[in-house]
Parts: C-alpha cells; structure tokens; sequence
C-alpha cells in the first residue's frame, strides 16, 4: 500500500518530520536523532519479512518495557512505604516523566516499521501543562499504541481506565499498576442482580485513581464505549451507530464529579482504519495501513462538571445527551473519514 498525500491542514507525519512550528529545544523526540536511525536504519527494518519484523517489533517492545518499568515500580514501592501527597506528589512527576520515555520509545519502532503515512489532526493547539480528559472510540488494541503515539509531550501523560484482567499481562501490567491506572472490574448481569453492592465497586475505584491524578498534571483517558467494538458486539446491542458501540458515561461522569474545575478541557478522539482494524501483529509487522486520528477540543459544559451521575436523575439525562451528541457527530466523522479515497 502506497501512503497518500495528506490534505490542506494536516499534521500527518508530524511525530516523524517535525515542522517548523515545533519546539526543537524538547530533545525528547527520540524519532530525531539520527543515531537511532544509524544504528538500525529504518528502510533495512521495512525489508525483512513480516513475521521477522513482528518478533523483532515484539521483542523491542518487551526490553523498553523491561528498561523503563524497572525504575517505575522501584519508585511505586516508595509510594506504598511512604503514602503521602508530600512524598506522591515529586514520584509521581519523575513517574511520568520516565513513562513518557517508554512511550517515546515505543513510537520509534513504529516509525521504524509502518510503512504507510498517518493522517493526524488536531493536535497543535495542544498544551503539556494542565489536565485533560480524553475520549476515543475503540477499534482495536492498537488505539492505545496511536493515542500514545499522537499525545505523548503535547498533553500529559494518558492513565487510561483499564479491565481488571489486564493487570495479569506480564510485566506491563504491573507498570500500569504502578502508573496508577485504575483497574476496572467487569461483573455479569446476574452477578448484578445477586449483589447490586458490586455497581459500587467500580466507582470507588474510579474515585480514588481521579483523586491520585489531582495532585499531578494527567491526562485521564476513557474508552466509553467499555469494550473493543466488533461486528457481532455491534449487531448484539443493536447499536443505533453505524461505527460505534452505545457510550456508556459512568467513568466519565464520575471524572468530571471529582476534577471537573481542573479539566482543561475535553479531547474528543477518533481513531478509523481505512484499511482495516489492525491487530496488535499487524503493527508489529508493519502492515497496519493507514492510520487516520481526529482530535477535537471540547469546552466542558459547567453544569457537567460537579453533579451526581448516579444519584440525580436530571442530571444522567443531560449528561448522557451530551455524550449521546457526541457520538453522533463521531458517526458521521467516521463515515466521511471511510468514504475518502
């Protein structure tokens, strides 16, 4: 596949060629350094067969991950021995600062590897400072590879919510546990039924990671649809969208209930695949396509910012219209995005 030639606007490929409007005193765009690019060049990387790459793709991801989540749950131990925001507040800025390292180096493989262009708009407004809360429709395990990617040094380091299964994945699980990502558990309907208790769990969880990310810059990051959309999740819920599961607010309300005044503001993400959702193997093997993200800015309306999503009635229905909007637009912005050549 051929990359295409970005449109009028575009930041496409802004993570391998900064522009001139980019700050080059940040020496933090590894993809930059020349020395990366001596030692293994790119275009020999391309050349090897896709299997090949994908397991030297997989293998430069499990030694980053080893290089930087050593020093990162070292310093989570100091969190635990000495729980304090005095002490919390400077480990966790190094924390992050190291984090951002790790995904840094993760974008470089992928450069390294993909051998089609990404269409990214959106991002030049960004700012580093502050805290925001993202939204993104979810495709594949690759969206948290491209978010990472795209956001990484223009927002503040992305803590996602994550399922309660995914702290067992070796290594990177318990990095994310030492980020403080909260873990989310997922409990089945009769379960439900049986203990309604359980709802509870999940928002106290929520409660207590938001509370964590007060104290230093965060970007809180939330896939609202809950789970990866496929084809038969998507005829199983009888969706009322063409390209999204139905969004559930919970997570986002009660993130608002807690920081809504520091929010920034809201960045609205879509991620679409022209060519295809990708899997994790597909990325690693550099045939993932065309990668296509969208980034909106949205004002946070104020009398979203501090209600009771699970106690005041009114207040659930205006926040779910304004998500249930929200995804409309999605809908038809993914189409539109599908139906470009």
């Amino acid at each position: 596949m051929q990359g295409r030639t970005a449109p009028a606007g575009s930041t496409e490929n802004r993570t391998t060629e900064p522009t001139a409007n980019q700050d080059h005193t940040k020496p933090s765009r590894l993809e930059a350094s020349p020395h990366l690019e001596a030692l293994l060049p790119s275009s020999m990387l391309r050349l090897l067969p896709a299997p090949l790459l994908g397991v030297l793709s997989s293998l430069l991801v499990a030694l980053n991950t080893a290089f930087w989540g050593i020093p990162l749950l070292l310093l989570a131990l100091v969190k635990l021995v000495l729980p304090f925001n005095a002490v919390r507040k400077p480990v966790d800025k190094v924390m992050n600062g190291l984090a951002n390292s790790w995904v840094r180096c993760n974008s470089v493989w992928i450069d390294w590897t993909r051998r089609d262009a990404w269409d990214v708009q959106g991002c030049d407004a960004l700012l580093e400072g502050g805290w925001y809360l993202v939204n993104c429709n979810h495709n594949s395990w690759v969206d948290i590879f491209v978010l990472q990617k795209v956001l990484n040094r223009r927002t503040p380091f992305l803590k996602f919510f994550l399922k309660q299964e995914l702290i067992y994945v070796p290594l990177i699980g318990l990095v994310w546990w030492a980020l403080d990502f909260p873990f989310m558990k997922r409990h089945s309907l009769s379960a439900l039924k049986k203990n309604p208790a359980l709802r509870l769990q999940d928002l106290e969880t929520t409660k207590r990671s938001c509370e964590r990310f007060a104290l230093v810059p965060t970007s809180v990051m939330n896939f609202a649809e809950g789970t990866r959309r496929t084809p038969a999740k998507h005829a199983a819920q009888q969706s009322p969208f063409r390209h999204l599961l139905k969004p559930k607010a919970g997570a986002l309300a009660l993130a608002l209930n807690v920081m809504g005044d520091q929010f920034r503001a809201l960045l609205d993400v879509t991620i679409v695949y022209p060519d295809g959702t990708p899997s994790y193997w597909d990325l690693a093997c550099g045939r993932a396509g065309r990668v296509v993200v969208r980034v909106q800015e949205r004002s946070i309306p104020q009398d979203l910012s501090g209600g009771d999503y699970s106690g005041d009635v009114a207040y659930r229905q205006r926040f779910q219209a304004w998500l249930g909007l929200m995804w409309l637009e999605k809908d038809g912005l993914i189409e539109s995005l599908l139906k470009r050549p």
